[in-house]
């Protein structure tokens, strides 16, 4: 059987009287990509902090490589890279020095540096901008750098904080590429994300997290099938038909929502319930036909109310 990379039991968090991660328990395999999602507050980032050995757990029991982050968190973070979700790179510094300064962080030698940078310039595709100021690159350049940056000491163990926020379609995927790489040379990722679609490309396994506690766990196609059907209808209606519809679309869907603009049928063959209505004489003003994603898991699980 394989042993766990990280093991949390009965993991809880608080910050006074506020439990900010509540009894938790999970499994990170080697070479796997496991997830953690969640609305804000949700305690996403209390876990990853622990995880990441910069905050100690209030209770239960946490193995990071082997190691208790409470008496061993140095060794845990020398083997540690870390993907911060701000830009917190020095812009008045080149690629090149922003690399060497964070190397020496970890007491490499110069020349071990020098190779490693080289290596880390290619594979994030960054090589030619080697010797330009940090504040001269576009927003994907960054965050490619900053994901250089966090594998300067050819962790074992990497820890992404929503690694694709604020990049346009293109530079995501250039992001997605260089992790899936990552993945396929034995790198174990802990991802936090508010993109279902990046959970649902990047993670072999997630944890949908909500008020501290974890309510969801496994893969995405496990989630999709426990929590979601097959096919999504989205229909609009007018007032004087929402109101005749919603009997007979209860009489076929698995399960409905209504939200002010449009109602959301839920069921495992669109095409047959969008004829059934028709015969029935329902007519909405537009209908979209799609399958269930992760975002239909995630908001049946957590709500859709907004959390600032």
């Amino acid at each position: 059987m394989v042993k766990s990379l990280v093991v949390g039991r009965g993991l809880s968090k608080m910050f006074g009287d506020f439990t900010a991660v509540d009894n938790i328990d999970f499994d990170i395999y080697p070479g796997e990509a496991f997830g953690f999602l969640g609305p804000n507050g949700a305690g996403k980032s209390s876990t990853m902090r622990m995880i990441g050995a910069v905050s100690p757990a209030t209770s239960g029991h946490l193995r990071v490589l082997g190691m208790d982050p409470r008496t061993e968190g140095i060794k845990i973070r020398g083997r540690l890279g870390v993907v911060p979700q701000e830009d917190n790179l020095d812009r008045e510094l080149s690629v090149y020095e922003n690399l060497l300064t964070y190397g020496r962080y970890f007491h490499m030698r110069r020349a071990e540096i020098d190779v490693r940078i080289d290596e880390l310039l290619e594979f994030v595709q960054l090589s030619e901008r080697r010797d330009d100021r940090v504040d001269l690159l576009s927003g994907g350049m960054k965050r490619r750098l900053i994901i250089a940056r966090g594998l300067i000491n050819e962790p074992e163990l990497v820890i992404l904080d929503e690694p694709t926020t604020g990049l346009d379609p293109q530079a995501r995927h250039v992001v997605w590429d260089r992790l899936y790489q990552l993945k396929r040379e034995g790198v174990t990722l802990i991802i936090t994300t508010h993109y279902m679609d990046e959970a649902e490309q990047l993670c072999d396994r997630l944890v949908v997290m909500d008020k501290g506690r974890i309510v969801a766990e496994g893969s995405p196609r496990e989630l999709l099938e426990r929590y979601s059907t097959r096919d999504v209808l989205e229909m609009r209606f007018d007032a004087d038909q929402h109101l005749l519809a919603m009997p007979i679309i209860a009489e076929v869907a698995e399960r409905t929502e209504e939200l002010p603009d449009r109602v959301m049928i839920y069921t495992h063959n669109a095409d047959e319930v969008a004829a059934y209505l028709a015969r029935r004489d329902i007519h909405p003003i537009s209908t979209l036909i799609r399958r269930s994603t992760l975002e239909d898991v995630f908001l049946r699980l957590t709500g859709r109310q907004l959390i600032e």
